[in-house]
């Protein structure tokens, strides 16, 4: 009797042992699943850059950092479309026929060609610097996007942008705007920065055009109507930049672009993003995505910091003093 109950208790032991065992192999084998998700896979990125400017050039070096210093094993195919919707949708095509394992668009039009191209497909599209995404057609909204589709978007401070001209112009009346009928970001800032400028008792003169040939008339008709030019991140207008910086000198006005680079390059000044940090952000969200992450959950990202950027060698040319509200802006120089 008693040696029934002693391989009774020692049959017990032994089950509870074995079920620790199994249990313990179990939760390991799904760490490492969880932890390792990613290690030894490799992947290839596609990356559709709409065009080649500092602004874009600065968002795809943001990228490539992010995606590099994750250690894993990817692959960048980065193409360049040329400021060229028709080389987009090509780019995007050639990208998903070949079945690659993310989309990171740079840009609103190419990110509207990656969206259609991928649109009945399981590849993600993350894309970067899209000012109005919603209004491009490409997310439902911000926060909730509605497909396998979301990103990072360079929206300006227009209100601030505005302040800043008015600090430097106190006596502006007009502000002239040179923008791409055809680029959504661009019409949607225009219809923001007309409400804003009402409320601080501007006039917004706009000038729109379709194609790079039709800047130099565009920019010289708007440059004789108004006190200065401000810049979006339109990127036919950035890519055209210094004909605009030529008429509007010309006329005797400053230019105020939208960001660091266009300072660099002749603005006067802009309260502008930082876009190497938008490219990082971008690819952290795309390596969360290649890690599992479902891209229709993630939000579109956007960076708040501004920093005024100030070029003193344009200042001077215009005899304005820089107001004592901006004394603290980051001087840059014509390159």
């Amino acid at each position: 009797m008693k040696r029934n109950k002693v391989l009774a208790m020692v049959l017990a032991m032994l089950t509870v042992v074995f079920a620790l065992v199994a249990c313990g192999k179990k939760e390991a084998e799904h760490s490492s699943t969880s932890i390792g998700s990613t290690v030894g896979k490799k992947y290839t990125v596609g990356v559709i850059q709409f065009g080649s400017h500092p602004s874009l050039d600065n968002c795809y070096a943001g990228v490539e950092a992010a995606l590099k210093a994750s250690g894993l094993d990817i692959t960048i195919d980065r193409q360049d479309g040329n400021f060229d919707s028709a080389t987009c949708d090509t780019i995007a095509k050639n990208m998903v026929s070949k079945n690659y394992d993310l989309i990171i668009p740079i840009a609103t039009p190419a990110a509207v060609s990656a969206y259609a191209a991928a649109a009945n497909t399981n590849i993600p599209v993350v894309f970067c610097a899209v000012s109005d995404p919603v209004t491009a057609g490409i997310v439902d909204s911000i926060e909730k996007v509605g497909g396998n589709c979301t990103g990072t978007s360079d929206i300006l401070d227009l209100s601030a942008q505005v302040d800043m001209i008015l600090a430097m112009q106190p006596e502006l009346k007009k502000i002239g705007v040179l923008y791409t009928t055809s680029e959504a970001n661009s019409v949607s800032q225009l219809a923001r920065l007309k409400e804003i400028a009402l409320e601080k008792g501007v006039e917004i003169v706009e000038q729109g055009v379709q194609t790079a040939a039709d800047i130099p008339q565009a920019a010289a008709s708007l440059a004789s109507k108004v006190d200065c030019i401000n810049n979006f991140t339109d990127n036919n207008v950035v890519n055209s930049l210094s004909v605009v910086l030529e008429q509007a000198t010309a006329a005797g006005i400053p230019v105020y672009g939208s960001e660091e680079e266009q300072v660099k390059n002749g603005c006067l000044a802009s309260i502008g993003l930082d876009y190497v940090a938008l490219g990082k952000v971008t690819g952290e969200m795309a390596l969360e995505v290649l890690g599992g992450a479902d891209a229709s959950g993630m939000s579109v990202k956007t960076i708040t910091d501004t920093t005024p950027f100030v070029n003193r060698t344009v200042m001077e040319q215009f005899h304005i003093t820089l107001p004592a509200a901006y004394q603290n802006a980051t001087f840059v120089e014509v390159e």
